[in-house]
């Protein structure tokens, strides 16, 4: 960093050396001719010490390298014009108090402009915006080329879930499916979960018939309700004609009661027939 400090500090140094310089010569060749080929000599050399140890210049942009050098040369080309000019002028005195003006021109514009710094400045802008260019290109083909990954699902079913009924316009955003089981047939069984953990299964009031114009099922087939011992954070879904519970079987019939009575009433008086059951008895015992 100091050594970059020092570098720029040089540079100054030797640009108000040359500044200083070339308003001498200029001053000089108001009233001296000879001093015109020797000077333009200088400043061309000077120009060309100058811009082959500018790399940064040379080496910049091709959208801002010849403007830059334009610059950079514009008060080495300037001189040289005021040199030639006072050469070929007429002696008079309106002459001589134009070109003194020239003169004084040229030197506070190079003193304040400082065109080898206002070069290197152009440069760097040039090199900024580039690079700014090419950061917004790799992201625009990053963003082009990376393709987010593709959700893992546990079973086929779960994938149809999510891509068919839980898509952002579909009938349950925000839902998945976490399990399934036929029941019957005509009967199967869905546990359904939210995908924020913390929040209800988010059903809209419409989800019923919805899925019903989805499936062309009767809405009387669709029941949503809790699982049981669980959360709102599931709901049980069921679709189709839920089973009904098996009817008890009847205890004993009345003609199993008619036998055992008459069994009971010589071998076993006073006990009573509660239940049967009925098997298939093997060969070995008949």
């Amino acid at each position: 960093m100091l050594a970059r400090v020092r570098a720029v500090a040089s540079r100054a140094t030797a640009g108000r050396a040359a500044t200083v310089a070339g308003a001498a010569v200029l001053t000089v060749g108001l009233g001296a001719d000879a001093v015109t080929v020797p000077g333009v000599l200088a400043t061309v050399t000077t120009a060309g010490i100058g811009l082959a140890t500018n790399i940064k210049i040379l080496k910049a942009p091709r959208s801002a390298r010849d403007t830059a050098i334009g610059v950079y040369l514009a008060p080495h080309t300037g001189a040289c014009v005021l040199l030639v000019a006072e050469r070929l002028a007429p002696d008079t005195g309106t002459s001589l108090l134009v070109q003194t003006g020239g003169a004084a021109l040229w030197t506070a514009a190079t003193w304040y402009l400082r065109p080898g710094r206002l070069a290197r400045q152009l440069v760097d802008e040039a090199v900024a915006q580039e690079l700014a260019a090419l950061d917004a290109a790799a992201e625009a083909v990053l963003e082009e080329t990376e393709e987010p990954p593709a959700p893992v699902y546990d079973t086929p079913q779960a994938q149809w879930w999510a891509e068919n009924i839980a898509t952002e316009d579909g009938i349950a955003p925000g839902t998945v499916l976490l399990e399934h089981r036929q029941v019957t047939e005509e009967c199967l069984a869905l546990v359904i979960g939210s995908a924020t953990r913390g929040k209800a299964v988010p059903l809209g009031k419409d989800f019923t018939s919805d899925l019903s114009a989805f499936l062309d099922l009767p809405e009387d087939r669709i029941e949503v309700g809790p699982v049981p011992g669980r959360g709102a954070g599931v709901r049980l879904l069921v679709l189709g004609v839920r089973p009904q519970p098996a009817e008890p079987e009847q205890a004993a019939t009345d003609d199993d009661q008619a036998v055992w009575a008459a069994i009971a009433a010589t071998a076993m008086p006073g006990v009573e027939l509660i239940e049967t059951t009925t098997y298939t008895m093997q060969k070995e015992l008949t």
